[in-house]
């Protein structure tokens, strides 16, 4: 995938943290979706769409674009102006309580929201798993902790994240909050390569939350934490 196609569509109003394009563009060369234009792809805390805008044009397929703190209607003008509101169907609702069909989905994709739900056991089986169809993909990338900071994430990221540093945990960890199921075949879970250069894509949008991370960046974020990659492949 060709990061560069999409840095015009990057920008302080766009980015809502560490690039996510950066970050779904290594989930993708890692783990290629071979869909078509009859598949579905269900983004999961999609933001201001920038991932779901890539999920249309880097697969062809059709994208629901759902995010909880962006409006529909927000998303759906930003899709208009960006020409593929044909191809992404903006939704607004909470990822506890999902309205689509079961196994509506062949994909779902989340980048930098789903550890802000889903870190409890069970979740991924109960709210996750019925809306994906059987042969589906699940592909995430999350901040998270370092295997060797694993249940340290209070202690080490509550001066940075205050309440919500609980949220990050490490790649064993999600692996085991992932679980097993019989139709899941393989869990994949790892530290992600693209770290740093997503980190200072951040840091190089005039966003003032981008400004108040960086000054934790080389004492806190750098030294303990890393973005989980998940591949999760269900049976055919």
């Amino acid at each position: 995938m060709n990061i560069s196609n999409y840095k015009k569509y990057i920008s302080a109003e766009t980015l809502m943290g560490p690039n996510c394009i950066r970050i779904l563009g290594e989930l993708f060369d890692k783990y290629p979706l071979q869909l078509t234009s009859d598949d579905l792809v269900l983004d999961l805390g999609c933001g201001t769409g920038l991932t779901s805008l890539v999920i249309a044009k880097e697969t062809g397929a059709k994208v629901y674009a759902n995010d909880l703190w962006v409006s529909a209607e927000e998303n759906r003008k930003r899709f208009a102006e960006w020409g593929i509101d044909g191809q992404v169907t903006p939704v607004c609702e909470d990822a506890n309580n999902l309205h689509f069909k079961e196994r509506q989905f062949n994909a779902l994709v989340s980048i930098d929201a789903y550890h802000y739900f889903a870190g409890e056991p069970g979740f991924f089986q109960e709210k996750i798993l019925p809306f994906i169809k059987d042969d589906g993909v699940i592909l995430i990338g999350i901040p998270g902790m370092k295997d060797e900071y694993s249940g340290r994430s209070e202690e080490l990221l509550s001066e940075w994240l205050g309440e919500e540093a609980y949220m990050f945990k490490s790649p064993k960890l999600w692996e085991k909050l992932i679980g097993s199921h019989d139709r899941i075949e393989s869990v994949v879970t790892w530290e992600m390569d693209c770290f740093e250069e997503a980190w200072n894509e951040w840091f190089a949008v005039d966003n003032e939350y981008a400004h108040e991370d960086r000054q934790y960046f080389e004492s806190i974020i750098k030294p303990y934490t890393c973005f989980v990659g998940i591949y999760i492949k269900l049976n055919l």
